[in-house]
């Protein structure tokens, strides 16, 4: 009896959806092959030791998602919608710090400013642009994914407005460390800035009412005004976040590659940020939301990611199995399969029960 309530329990909670697919990946891969699951220590170019393999590439780049699905997750539980502009947000960040650090030169030999003066700027801008979007949302109550369209269909034009649609390349090694791996620690820097990301959020969180008060605007927005919050600044504020997390995502971009594409730069990363909040199993529509189980979510994504790279599909099929997650997270989270499951798992308790007695 014990046992099936823990079940019960197991299977009833928010986090347990983003659990299970984990352990059905994690399960593949195993059968498939097992040498997934292999991490080495090496060294890299300039003799230093890493770690390498698929687990610290999931860790890695699913650490990049993770700090954006902190964002989204404030972002849809306040206004019952998405920012689909995240990308483009990080393109306009990522140029703005090579704007900071390279000045009028494009592969300047040493930097024009120290890289946390780039880094700052670049979050001031992308706050601002997140406030931005929050305006639209909050005051002029343009629906979330209308309203981020419009920085989603210019921002990669600013972005190379910003360097007069010129690529800046940055040769000091320092700039890579946050993309990369910092001397004399084997584990990517990006999963170190996740790791202060998670801490700060779960801070804010514990000793402040954001929780509280995020949660009350998306369930009830009337409600909460009536009990005398501010939903229009609550919006905002999650836009802002969000923009600071857009920030942080884009100076690890630009980290990596030392430069910046435009064009292809964190492409369609907006809608692993949204599938890893769906898969979270936090409502789209807003309201309650699962920090942990987003976060979860975001890892799960590049899990997915990676295991399909692993078995060679092509970059331009990935869209479409992640499609299936959608429809599967969709179909499995509407109100009537939610009931029909409910009603079955009754029926079944019920006859078990039945049996039991005779």
């Amino acid at each position: 009896m014990k046992k099936n309530n823990f079940l019960k329990d197991l299977v009833g909670r928010q986090i347990f959806i983003p659990i299970a697919a984990l352990l059905v990946l994690a399960l593949f891969n195993l059968i498939a092959d097992p040498a997934f699951f292999k991490i080495t220590l090496g060294t890299n170019s300039t003799g230093d030791p890493v770690l390498s393999g698929y687990l610290i590439t999931i860790l890695d780049y699913g650490s990049e998602l993770a700090i954006l699905a902190i964002g989204m997750t404030l972002v849809t539980a306040a206004s019952g919608g998405q920012d689909i502009s995240v990308g483009a947000a990080m393109a306009i960040a990522g140029s703005v710090t090579l704007k900071v650090l390279c000045g009028s030169n494009t592969r300047p030999e040493t930097l024009q400013a120290p890289i946390i003066v780039g880094f700052l700027v670049a979050v001031i801008v992308a706050m601002l642009f997140g406030a931005f979007n929050g305006v639209l949302v909050a005051y002029f109550k343009i629906q979330p994914m209308v309203a981020t369209l419009i920085l989603y269909t210019a921002g990669r034009s600013i972005a190379a407005w910003i360097n007069n649609n010129e690529l800046p390349v940055i040769s000091d090694p320092a700039f890579a460390y946050a993309g990369g791996f910092i001397p004399g620690i084997p584990i990517p820097t990006t999963c170190i800035i996740a790791a202060v990301c998670v801490i700060l959020i779960v801070l804010v969180m514990k000793f402040t009412a954001l929780r509280l008060y995020t949660q009350s605007v998306g369930i009830n927005e009337s409600s909460a005004r009536l009990n005398g919050l501010n939903p229009e600044m609550i919006k905002i504020l999650a836009y802002v976040i969000l923009g600071v997390c857009v920030a942080i995502a884009g100076f690890i971009k630009v980290s990596r590659l030392s430069t910046i594409n435009y064009s292809v730069i964190a492409k369609d990363i907006e809608m692993d940020a949204i599938l890893a909040v769906a898969l979270g199993g936090n409502a789209l529509s807003g309201g309650k939301f699962n920090m942990g189980a987003s976060i979860l979510g975001a890892y799960v994504i590049q899990f997915l990611t990676t295991t399909l790279y692993k078995f060679n599909v092509p970059s331009a099929a990935l869209p479409a199995y992640k499609a299936v997650v959608v429809i599967a997270l969709v179909v499995l989270s509407a109100p009537t399969v939610k009931d029909k499951l409910s009603g079955l798992g009754k029926k079944l308790k019920s006859g078990k029960q039945g049996k039991e007695g005779a």
